[in-house]
């Protein structure tokens, strides 16, 4: 870690013993020994800014609760690590952790009727209308990953023996999702191109219902999968469930927050997104977004009540076990959202610097894209078993040179050891960020002899 880095850091926590000592005094009363705990804190932060701004000094603090280490990976590297990259977080999410880092912090002013979603001030209930609105849907609720939200849809849904359909490139956690509910995940093929059809979908829910004889009780489909990251018909396949009167749910766990995602457009019936892969949101956050038809079955409320004390609980409810997202995670989600629903508008521009830095990886002789060409995503999928793997296989360090050689030019995030088949992302990346990465890779290819073709076209792989 460079000392600036190093340096922000050890203020930021002489802030923090700072703030731990006011939170230790009576209210606006502070005795002696806590006067100079705080001019001693001080003077420590003055000499630090001094280090900051000197670029000088060494580091005082390395741990973190003695056994944690600093995570400086945004700040002294370039991370292209595929499923952290559209998950930074701005700087207003980071301030939100430091204010709202207390456990039950949104708890503050709750009132009846004690649920997240109607709390006013910090003001939750307006985000969830705000939610709703940024994917064109009626209702949402804020969830603890998007994998909460596909849970929650498959336990309104799914009964013991049902069959929901999923695409073959599915996410493991769609999977857990149906088993949890009782059901049976039945997989769409892809075609030549890895892609998810609307035929296809069609096909297998014909398959489903003479196999079963009765019909999938929801088709669950990503607009861009995780291992490819190519983009599927999700439009086309929703009005074939539909056709079915099946109910669509749309991932958007790669989408929501980066691109523009109207749902009643694309014909879904519920909308799920990541808030830590997509939002610039801490973990675990998410969201789940539906209609005014279903809103009142995946957020039922409870029924019951107790046998001996006939407590009720009415007001929540049942598939977000009542509250979902406390303290920082939610807030730092609220405190990212500005910033989200602005950015999803250069998407056109994220994807040229995609395409621009695939196009510097396939003038490496023999490097190949596995996703979809040209690309439609900032996640991509690529193959230098003819290229890079070479190069391992010869060298003592075998798969790891490459990372060995990225992370002493300041890039990180690639799969370390891979130099097969491996993924990455430019999502947020400046464009100066992006050439450099691209001079890197055909630095590192050049070094190491392999053939780099600079005028090469950008279509022709």
């Amino acid at each position: 870690m460079d000392i600036r880095t190093q340096k922000t850091f050890e203020a930021l926590f002489a802030l923090e013993d700072i703030r731990e000592t006011l939170r230790q005094r009576l209210p606006n009363i502070t005795n002696p020994e806590e006067e100079n705990a705080i001019k001693e804190s001080v003077n420590r932060i003055r000499r630090i800014l001094d280090d900051i701004e000197n670029d000088t000094g060494t580091p005082d603090v390395r741990k973190i609760a003695d056994n944690i280490d600093i995570r400086s990976r945004e700040e002294t590297h370039i991370n292209i690590q595929p499923i952290q990259a559209a998950g930074r977080l701005t700087p207003e999410a980071r301030k939100a952790l430091i204010a709202y880092g207390d456990g039950y912090s949104t708890c503050d002013a709750c009132r009846k009727p004690f649920r997240l979603d109607k709390i006013s001030s910090p003001p939750i209930a307006p985000f969830h209308e705000q939610l709703a609105s940024f994917v064109n849907m009626d209702v949402a609720r804020v969830v603890p990953g998007a994998r909460r939200g596909f849970q929650a849809v498959a336990s309104t849904l799914v009964n013991k023996g049902d069959s929901v359909i999923v695409s073959a490139l599915a996410h493991y956690t769609e999977f857990l999702a149906v088993e949890e509910a009782g059901g049976t995940v039945r997989e769409v093929p892809l075609n030549e191109h890895n892609l998810v059809t609307a035929d296809a979908t069609a096909e297998k829910i014909e398959t489903v219902k003479q196999e079963t004889g009765r019909l999938p009780v929801l088709v669950m489909i990503d607009h861009f999968d995780y291992q490819y990251a190519n983009e599927h018909d999700v439009k086309g396949i929703a009005k074939v469930a539909h056709q079915y009167d099946i109910p669509f749910l749309y991932n958007g766990a790669y989408t929501v927050g980066v691109r523009p995602v109207d749902g009643k457009d694309i014909g879904a019936d519920f909308v799920v997104g990541s808030g830590h892969k997509s939002m610039a949101s801490p973990a675990p956050s998410g969201i789940l977004a539906t209609t005014d038809e279903w809103a009142p079955k995946v957020f039922r409320t409870t029924q019951m009540a107790g046998d001996l004390t006939k407590r009720k609980f009415g007001v929540k409810e049942v598939e977000m076990l009542g509250c979902t997202l406390m303290g920082s995670t939610l807030l730092g989600m609220m405190a990212s959202f500005p910033t989200v629903k602005e950015r999803v508008n250069n998407w056109e521009e994220e994807l040229k610097k995609s395409n621009y830095l695939i196009d510097g990886l396939l003038a490496i002789e023999s490097s190949k894209v596995v996703s979809e060409y040209p690309r439609k995503h900032t996640l991509s999928k690529v193959d230098t078993t003819k290229s890079f793997d070479l190069v391992a296989q010869e060298h003592k360090r075998r798969g790891f040179f490459l990372s060995d050689e990225l992370s002493s030019k300041g890039i990180v995030g690639e799969f370390a050891g891979a130099t097969r088949v491996w993924k990455f992302n430019t999502y947020g990346l400046s464009w100066e960020k992006v050439r450099y990465v691209v001079d890197t890779f055909q630095e590192i290819a050049e070094k190491y002899n392999l053939q780099v073709n600079k005028g090469k076209d950008s279509n022709d792989q």
